[in-house]
């Protein structure tokens, strides 16, 4: 195993599962972090080790004893649609506890799976409006890590498919993100979620998008040109 570590939060996602095995491809160890034993097997499958652990209810000091050694900390977890109260307890509130203990820790490298309009849907969206509980839990967690030491990189795809990697990607800014549904339909909003965990990859093993927001659906240009 390589004594560059990876954890991976929310590790039986379908990005994280489909990033894992990128990442030790990389050179790096991966340890995936699951709130359910029985999806062991499954990370287990994908050639990197299950750590049980349940992030909503894990404190500052226990996230930070699971991070301790690693050189970056990936956050892909999230509450699935459930109710706005555990919406806010994990892609909020969880997300910031790990961004607390990464820096406890010592892990100064942090990933940040978030969503491409996650910086204006706060602004646009109705609060009675279902989705108002995720954009507003995604785009406080971003902000709280903007505002940290760490040296985060806060990736935003566009609407999540299970289309193979094409590693071309099309890169926007927040507001290009926000109305590139309304002008050019739903289908240049979509991205891979292979693409995704290519992405996260690349940024953490050519160590770029430092400090960034990196916006981006499936596209044309190659991702080594377009992320660097």
């Amino acid at each position: 195993m390589s004594d560059k570590r990876v954890v991976i939060i929310g590790g039986h996602g379908k990005i994280a599962l489909l990033a894992a095995p990128k990442l030790t491809q990389a050179g790096y160890s991966v340890d995936s972090v699951i709130r359910n034993p029985e999806h062991a097997e499954d990370v287990s499958a994908v050639g990197v080790n299950p750590v049980v652990l349940d992030v909503e209810q894990a404190d500052v000091e226990t996230l930070a004893e699971a991070f301790a050694g690693a050189e970056a900390v990936v956050f892909s977890a999230g509450a699935g649609g459930g109710s706005p109260a555990r919406t806010k307890a994990v892609d909020q509130d969880a997300a910031m506890r790990t961004m607390d203990a990464a820096a406890q820790a010592g892990v100064s490298r942090y990933v940040m799976v978030s969503y491409a309009r996650a910086e204006t849907d706060i602004h646009t969206l109705e609060p009675e409006n279902s989705f108002y509980p995720y954009a507003a839990a995604k785009h406080h967690a971003d902000n709280y890590l903007r505002g940290t030491e760490l040296d985060y990189t806060i990736l935003g795809p566009g609407r999540l498919t299970l289309d193979p990697a094409s590693r071309k990607l099309q890169i926007l800014d927040a507001d290009g993100a926000a109305v590139a549904k309304e002008e050019g339909g739903e289908g240049v909003t979509h991205t891979s979620r292979e693409n995704v965990a290519e992405v996260i990859a690349h940024v953490l093993s050519e160590r770029v998008a430092v400090k960034q927001t990196v916006n981006f659906f499936d596209g044309e240009t190659p991702l080594e040109e377009a992320i660097r």
